[in-house]
Parts: C-alpha cells; structure tokens; sequence
C-alpha cells in the first residue's frame, strides 16, 4: 500500500502533439530493475513527499499493463514499455525501487485517491479540475495525433464527411482543440459530431464499430494495429486538416546552462544518431532488441519502420515561425491565454 501523501503526483504526456517516439523503451539496459542507491529520509523536509519515499525504500507507480508501447505485460509478466522505463528512470535516480501496480485506465485516478500507489505514470491529460487536485510533472511526452477510420468505411472518404459521425477519444484537452480545427478547416459543425470517450480503446472500438472514427492514435502505431487484427484503415493528418506544422519531443534545458559546451555536443550526438538509424535501420533494430528482446515482434517492428522518417536530421535548427504560428494556434483554440515570445522559450545553438 502506497504511503498516504498530502497531494498526488501525475507525470504527464501533452496529448496529442507529436510524431510519438515510437517504440516502447527508453533508458536502462533492458531486463531487470536498476539497483537503487541509499538514501537518507532525514535529507527530506519532515512530512514531505520525498520523506515519505525515502522512508518506504520504494516508489508505487500505478501504469496499464494492457497499452502496447508505453506499458504492457513482458513474456515474464513483468511490465515493459516506454511509461515503465520512465518510472524506473526516476526510481533510480531518487536512490529507491521502482513497484508497479496495474490500473485499468478509468480506475488509476480513483486507484491514487485510495492510496494504492504514490504516483501515476500514464500520460495523463492535464485539465483545470484534475489540478485543483493533484500535483502534475512537466510533460515528458508529446504524442502525435491522427484521425483514423476503417478503410472499408465508404461513408467516410473525406474530412467533410464525418459530419453526424461518432467519433472515439481516449483524453480530453488538445485532442478537442484539434479535432475542433480540423472541423472548422472541413467546414463541418463541430456539434454535429458525437464525441464517445474510448479511453485508450481506441483500435477495438473503431473495429468492433462502436465509433466511426477515432482521434488521438499514433500514426506509427494504431494503423498497424488495426493491420494485424486484419481491419485495415485509413489516417487524416492534423496538419494536412488545419492544424499549424510544429516542433515535437524538444529537449529542455535550463537558462544558466545555454552556455555550457556539452549542449552542442550533445545535439551533434542526436544527430549522429538519427542518421545511423535512417541509414542502417536493420542494424538500429538488432542493438534495440537486443537490449528489450520482450519487444520483438511484428507491431514494434513496423513501429521501429513508421517512426524512422519522423526523427529531425538537423537538430541545430529552430524555426521562429513555426514556433510563433503554433503559439498562436494554441491562443485561438484557449488552451493557453498568451503565447510566449520565441525567443523566451527557444534557442538555437551555435
């Protein structure tokens, strides 16, 4: 049982903005959990969350174990998946273990309520009641959207044609604002479309035809899977449908560190990197699995396949306009009251 806590910490994805990484590790080695370093609960402020942790020697972590990429059950029963690795990174680097405890998406918010566990690692949507209520991370993930229908579907050819349609969404906030613009974009009444949330059953509410279209789903990842159920389907881009072309998975660093040498190295690194893997993607593949062999199979693969364009080959660059336009966009949609100047947010490196 989690340690009860004054306010509860999500860390969270900003839904719906990114061509998603893809595959589901990050981090670590593959296979067991990091050793833990020791820590001394008297470091802590008296009744502080991080007293607490240090106290217990371990962090629960509740996280689905039924989500392809982000968690997921190994052949061990063990969790996988980029959200587990992510919760074991933090674990490590507070100095205790990591326990995972499985939720089922419309369960994990009540779960944190009755004490089960002390935080949420499961890209949780951030609104205005949740945080009245709960402590959030910064976002660690943003996930590129895509609106999905089943190819057979001869009602559905055109964006125009969702109009009186019911379509699934699995978290509320940007999910909305886009859907709403590619609407407006199409010319389609955005009240004259059912909005049914799937939670993260977004492919098996879409085949079984609970909804006539889904938002939310990862162009690298949900149409594959609809492919191996033997659905095929069929994607509208965001930004083909309205909605301003932006930047995705940015690194962040802090002010007093723009100065510090090892920022360019560390980009000319990512660099390398993305070129190796965009010319060797054989080669990429084999050193992945081999460091998470639970993720080979045919779903990641043709992730591994999809997500190999999406990766930046020019790291260095920033571009002001782009920034600026979806700031704006951001402002007209009312999911933030101003955009911030480029420049206070953004840098490009020398």
């Amino acid at each position: 049982m989690a340690s009860p806590l004054n306010r509860r910490l999500f860390l969270t994805g900003s839904v719906g903005a990114a061509a998603a990484l893809g595959l589901a590790a990050c981090g670590g080695t593959g296979g067991g959990e990091p050793e833990a370093a020791e820590v001394d609960a008297s470091s802590f402020a008296e009744g502080s969350t991080m007293a607490a942790l240090a106290e217990a020697g371990k962090i629960t972590i509740g996280t689905k174990f039924d989500q392809p990429l982000f968690g997921q059950a190994g052949p061990d029963g063990k969790p996988v998946g980029f959200d587990v690795e992510i919760g074991r990174a933090i674990a490590e680097h507070i100095g205790v273990e990591a326990e995972f405890v499985e939720g089922p998406w419309d369960g994990l918010i009540a779960g944190i309520d009755a004490n089960r566990y002390d935080v949420v690692i499961n890209q949780v949507g951030i609104n205005e009641e949740r945080q009245a209520k709960y402590d959030f991370s910064e976002p660690y993930i943003a996930s590129k959207a895509a609106l999905i229908v089943r190819e057979d579907n001869a009602d559905i050819t055109t964006f125009e044609d969702l109009e009186g349609k019911r379509i699934g969404f699995s978290v509320s906030g940007f999910e909305d604002a886009m859907l709403a613009s590619m609407l407006k974009h199409a010319g389609v009444d955005e009240r004259s479309v059912q909005l049914i949330n799937v939670n993260f059953a977004l492919t098996p509410s879409l085949i079984g035809g609970q909804v006539d279209a889904t938002i939310g789903g990862f162009r690298n990842f949900e149409l594959t899977q609809m492919r191996l159920a033997g659905q095929e389907g069929r994607a509208f881009f965001p930004e083909e449908e309205g909605v301003p072309v932006y930047d995705e998975l940015i690194f962040v660093t802090r002010q007093d560190l723009l100065e510090d040498t090892r920022l360019p190295r560390f980009l000319e690194a990512v660099e390398r990197g993305a070129l190796h893997l965009t010319n060797h993607p054989e080669e990429s593949w084999e050193l992945f699995i081999r460091a998470y062999p639970d993720l080979d199979d045919e779903l990641n693969r043709q992730a591994w396949i999809d997500t190999l364009p999406r990766f930046a080959k020019r790291p260095f660059a920033l571009d002001h306009r782009r920034y600026a336009r979806f700031g704006a966009f951001m402002v007209e949609s009312g999911l933030i009251e101003q955009a911030p100047a480029v420049e206070e947010i953004a840098v490009e490196l020398e």
